[in-house]
């Protein structure tokens, strides 16, 4: 859902995980040339991840280099800490030329394009029965990653860069000091926020980030810290967990985080594209859902707090870079999506121990179009609930409450980051049975939530905005 320019074909793919494709569903655009004809060496090899005109290398900044050789050389050879991937045994060089000039060409383009304008900011819409108003509540922003609501309904929200601000109920924008040191890099930096069941009591609250190891060094992993809230400033700040080992890739942190309604917290940690080494590993924390208490303690009844060598809070694995999480209201099932490499992205329910199974199976293929499995399925691992194709590169998920909405009541919001849109998920006994596309080319859609009063918001990247749904 955002726009700019990259580095490279696969600095992207890594980066920005926009890649993942599953099962129908399919709403999402195709090559442009689907209908028959030659394809280019672009058509070919980036359109199932990328987009027909590229979307997902709009409005970005790279620091490695903007000119066609830069492109060349990320595409044969891959970048360093961001993507392992590779064309150059794939590809042939004119193939990569006339990518990388196909490039430089929409960059062009685009270099003087506004991407949000006020027509979009004030669209109105019908879904349901009811009509729909999509406001600007803030926009300049970077990129803003995650969002709660205090109990006076002031915004809490997150960016990337390492920022925490709180936005009153007036408008008024203050920054919350404290906020961890992270590492930004890549798809690193200050992620998800969330509150303590009993905020009002304790005023805990809870980040996501990337860590940078300690002692210096190029190896980062999501860490979880609990402060408390004092006005504008956090206070008694702490980590109650790490995702150790560290590694010195800049993706696939993962992060993000909601307590249960047995007061404990369930979190994401992606596999830092290390899918042959951390996923299918107990002993290592990253590729799990994992449980622990308000502190960072671990529930005795977690389920492999008794296995020798295990991370006693993992709670389920096989993940990739899981992004969104979400309790069903008023019951205990907690809904999850990842992402998934190019064809693979899921929507799941999270069991106690279960095996999600990458990479061992999957949908999906490398970025390069190689498959690194023939399974979709095996003994012993739960299939999604749902899966995407093309991949939509979901981010963000919410459950609409309350009766601002009521013809969405019980629906699943899902961000797309790769096509710009909301995903309305309509659900029956565990089914998504109906989707439908909403808020088309809006931006990348980095979170979705629920205010206090019930509204639906949505925040968006490079530009960062945030959103709200008003019904008129």
């Amino acid at each position: 859902m955002r726009l700019f320019f990259p580095i490279a074909l696969l600095s992207l793919v890594a980066l920005f995980v926009a890649c993942s494709d599953r099962k129908v569903n399919n709403n999402a655009g195709m090559s442009t040339a689907a209908a028959g004809g030659a394809k280019t060496p672009f058509e070919e090899h980036c359109v199932s991840c990328h987009g027909p005109t590229a979307e997902t290398f709009l409005q970005r900044q790279w620091k490695d280099g903007n000119s066609r050789l830069d492109f060349m050389r990320a595409m044969r050879e891959g970048v360093a800490g961001v993507s392992k991937h590779s064309f150059k045994d794939k590809l042939s060089d004119n193939q990569i030329f006339e990518i990388a000039d196909y490039l430089i060409k929409i960059q062009e383009k685009q270099k003087d394009k506004i991407i949000l304008d006020e027509a979009l900011t004030s669209n109105r819409f019908s879904s349901e029965g009811m009509r729909l108003r999509l406001d600007t509540v803030l926009r300049g922003l970077e990129s803003p990653w995650g969002m709660v609501f205090l109990p006076n309904n002031d915004l809490i929200f997150t960016e990337k860069g390492g920022t925490i601000w709180r936005l009153d109920t007036k408008g008024r924008k203050t920054e919350i000091k404290g906020a961890p040191q992270v590492s930004s890099d890549g798809q690193g930096g200050l992620l998800d926020v969330e509150l303590h069941p009993r905020f009002s009591e304790n005023k805990l609250i809870y980040f996501t980030y990337s860590k940078i190891k300690p002692g210096g060094g190029n190896e980062f992993t999501t860490a979880v810290l609990r402060a408390r809230l004092e006005g504008d400033q956090l206070a008694d700040a702490r980590d109650i967990f790490v995702a150790e080992p560290y590694a010195s890739t800049r993706h696939h942190y993962g992060s993000r985080m909601e307590f249960g309604p047995d007061g404990l917290l369930y979190f994401s940690v992606g596999e830092r594209g290390k899918e042959n080494v951390f996923p299918q590993d107990l002993k290592t924390a990253p590729g799990k859902i994992h449980r622990i208490a308000d502190d960072g303690s671990i529930p005795k009844d977690n389920p492999f707090l008794n296995t020798p060598g295990a991370v006693p809070s993992v709670w389920s694995y096989g993940h990739r870079n899981p992004q969104g999480l979400a309790f069903q209201p008023g019951s205990s099932t907690l809904w999850e999506h990842e992402h998934g490499p190019r064809g693979g992205d899921e929507l799941n329910i999270i069991q106690k121990a279960a095996n999600y199974g990458w990479p061992v199976v999957s949908y999906g293929t490398h970025y390069d179009g190689r498959s690194f499995t023939d399974k979709t399925k095996s003994e012993g691992i739960l299939e999604p609930i749902n899966y995407w194709v093309p991949s939509i590169a979901p981010c963000g998920m919410a459950f609409v409450t309350g009766d601002r909405y009521p013809g969405w009541k019980g629906n699943l919001m899902v961000g797309s980051l790769r096509f710009r849109y909301l995903n309305r998920c309509v659900l029956e006994n565990n089914k998504v049975v109906k989707q439908e596309l909403l808020l088309k080319n809006i931006g990348r859609v980095r979170c979705v939530a629920i205010s206090r009063d019930g509204y639906l918001y949505v925040s968006v990247e490079e530009p960062g905005y945030i959103f709200k749904l008003a019904v008129e």
